[in-house]
């Protein structure tokens, strides 16, 4: 009988959680916020599943004491990656769609390898400057559209989500180098109820929160909030911070590989978005980019020999 080694599958299946699970949040949160403002949706839903996840920490027994430095590396974490990283994507989903909101986080490894180099002092290897170069160029084709640059409301978006790119990505790092408590369930739960109560400080000063009446909510609200606490918070962001103590965080950032096109056929299939030929083709090459920086060495010398092969034809 094959044996199986339950912590390489905990890690697989991590993956396909950040991998797919986070690539469908922001249809569902966008479906949420017909009805909500942003920070007030953002900050129940992590509020209530931290709450959720520190209760279940108890029942399961998973809970441990940790140090008074631990308490604030994880509350300052949740306040960069739910707080700040979190909430401004979804006030950016005000402006534009959740196919083209995912195509640009999907720059996101490009970002952390800056950060990893500029905050870290880890020089990329020579293959990454070629994904780089991919990026740049991918990003470049995807904010130049006519139609974004025609509306100034979805520039707003944009600013938006690279200030929730950058905030992720040091946070990325934080919790990567950071004396974090050792329960993965604890340190979660306490970062997603400061990320939540974070959120929820900022709605009452910018949204009107006591005017949503909670009992009169449509159904697929109900529906998509229930998603995106349960599946989205709970057990993604749960894997997304196993991971993070397993592997490398550029590793962890290749969930961008999968999440836009995911977030691009649910947004096309349920909210009628329109996917532009530019959009994609930027898409494709900053996925490239992304392969490069993340790739095997072996894996990109061959497909840089490919593509010098179909460039001689």
């Amino acid at each position: 009988m094959p044996t199986f080694d339950k912590h390489k599958l905990l890690i697989i299946g991590s993956f396909a959680a950040i991998y797919i699970i986070w690539g469908s949040t922001y249809l569902f949160s966008a479906f949420a916020m017909d009805e909500l403002p942003p920070f007030l949706m953002a900050g129940s839903r992590y509020g209530t599943a931290g709450l959720l996840l520190l209760a279940m920490t108890f029942l399961v027994g998973k809970y441990q004491p940790m140090t008074q430095k631990q308490l604030l590396n994880t509350l300052f974490a949740g306040v960069l990656m739910l707080g700040i990283g979190g909430g401004f994507v979804f006030w950016g989903l005000q402006f534009i769609d959740s196919g083209f909101t995912a195509l640009i986080i999907s720059g996101q490894p490009l970002l952390i390898l800056f950060m990893m180099w500029g905050v870290q002092g880890k020089k990329p290897h020579k293959q990454a400057y070629v994904g780089i170069l991919f990026g740049m160029i991918g990003m470049y084709l995807l904010v130049s559209q006519k139609t974004l640059v025609a509306n100034p409301n979805q520039w707003k978006g944009v600013l938006a989500i690279f200030v929730s790119m950058f905030s992720w990505g040091y946070g990325s790092l934080f919790l990567g180098t950071a004396d974090m408590p050792k329960s993965k369930m604890t340190s979660s739960s306490l970062q997603m109820i400061i990320g939540g109560i974070f959120l929820l400080i900022v709605s009452s000063f910018l949204e009107n929160p006591m005017q949503v009446n909670w009992f009169e909510l449509q159904n697929v609200t109900y529906l998509a909030m229930i998603y995106l606490i349960i599946f989205g918070s709970i057990i993604a962001f749960s894997a997304f911070n196993f991971l993070l103590s397993e592997v490398s965080p550029d590793k962890v950032s290749t969930s961008t590989y999968v999440n836009p096109i995911v977030a691009m056929f649910l947004g096309w299939s349920f909210r009628d978005e329109i996917i532009t030929s530019q959009s994609i083709l930027a898409a494709a090459i900053m996925l490239t980019g992304v392969f490069f920086i993340n790739a095997k060495p072996e894996y990109s010398q061959k497909l840089l020999q490919r593509i010098r092969m179909v460039g001689r034809r």
